[in-house]
């Protein structure tokens, strides 16, 4: 371990050293590669039996979407889980109290949310000190991150927690890269762009392609990407998801330097310990979950608005309702009936490929 760790520091000081500019954009392309793979190598160390994931981070998960509380240590992260599920995680004016994983679940707008209280992040989490590489890996089987930070603490912190989770491959509010990667068996690089390309060029892409050991292979670019844009496709690892940056404790700060906080993209300024803002906080992590509530009507009945079927707004056709209810469902579906938003007439008689909308109502007729 101590051998990769002094890899990733001698590379990270080369890179540090290394002046920007065309003719080294090749060599920065190259060292960001080996950092790449030398990272890989410490998430996933070769397994030698026995070990195990560490106690209390091996959390079942349930509910419709789950969010994950991540941050430095004392910043309030179980006060925050305490007020907003009641769920007990012990809280205390010293660093480090919460030591393992703690689950909690909060009911919103009918859908189950599961919120992880995850231990205190320190610097250096991705290189494997404290119990950052569990904690980091749980964040990222998560469908948001609430990055919760303390409003009298300097706001650098947000800058280290951020490459904390990118040393991990998880990508705050971004999208996946628009390229195509693909190998194939013989012919070499074949690179093309459809835009003007300011920091990838041929040499380049053939740098990083042979760190990996890859001769043969086409990609295309469709806007102006960067070696790490072209580091995390080859990768195939890496997971998006949005970010809520969750400033706490506002009552120990001056209204200016509230405004100031406002102006800022993805935050939301709470006080966990005198819960304002809480309601604030939970429409965001909604907003930002992107989820999408069907109800389903039993025939001759009315509809159950109590319990809605949560569905993510990347998969919403009747197909995938019948899936989240059952997966036999599917083979015995005649047709359904929808009322709502995604239909011209109330109701409309759709097949399993028809996209629904958030609120619809549905019935589904199986075949006799």
């Amino acid at each position: 371990m101590a051998t990769v760790m002094q890899k990733i520091k001698d590379i990270e000081d080369e890179m540090a050293r290394t002046q920007k500019n065309k003719a080294t954009a090749h060599h920065l392309g190259l060292l960001k590669a080996k950092l790449a793979k030398l990272r890989r190598e410490l998430l996933a160390p070769p397994s030698k039996g026995g070990g195990g994931a560490g106690e209390g981070f091996d959390v079942t998960k349930s509910g419709d979407a789950r969010v994950g509380l991540v941050g430095f240590p004392s910043v309030g992260k179980s006060t925050l889980l305490n007020k907003l599920t009641g769920t007990f995680s012990e809280v205390a004016s010293y660093e480090f109290t919460t030591l393992t994983c703690i689950p909690g679940v909060i009911v919103y707008r009918g859908a189950k949310i599961q919120l992880l209280d995850l231990p205190g992040i320190i610097e250096g989490a991705k290189d494997g000190k404290g119990r950052g590489r569990q904690v980091i890996s749980t964040a990222r089987t998560c469908n948001c991150i609430l990055i919760v930070l303390d409003a009298i603490k300097p706001i650098t912190h947000k800058r280290l927690i951020e490459k904390e989770l990118e040393g991990f491959g998880i990508r705050l509010n971004k999208e996946p890269p628009n390229l195509t990667f693909r190998k194939k068996d013989k012919g070499g690089i074949n690179f093309t762009s459809t835009v003007t390309n300011t920091q990838l060029d041929l040499e380049t892409v053939k740098a990083i392609c042979s760190e990996y050991r890859i001769h043969n292979a086409d990609i295309s670019l469709r806007y102006d990407a960067t070696a790490d844009d072209l580091i995390d496709v080859i990768e195939g690892s890496r997971v998006y998801m949005p970010c809520i940056y969750v400033i706490n404790k506002i009552d120990q700060i001056t209204m200016e330097e509230l405004e100031i906080l406002d102006k800022l993209p993805h935050y939301c300024p709470i006080s966990a310990h005198l819960e304002w803002n809480l309601d604030g906080l939970l429409e965001k992590i909604w907003e930002y979950l992107d989820l999408v509530r069907i109800y389903t009507k039993p025939k001759g009945l009315n509809p159950d608005y109590e319990d809605p079927v949560i569905l993510s707004s990347k998969r919403t056709t009747v197909e995938d309702f019948c899936n989240r209810i059952h997966k036999d469902m599917v083979k015995q579906f005649k047709y359904a009936l929808v009322w709502g938003s995604s239909v011209k007439h109330k109701p409309q008689r759709v097949g399993k490929e028809h996209e629904l909308e958030d609120e619809d109502v549905v019935q589904i007729i199986k075949k006799v």
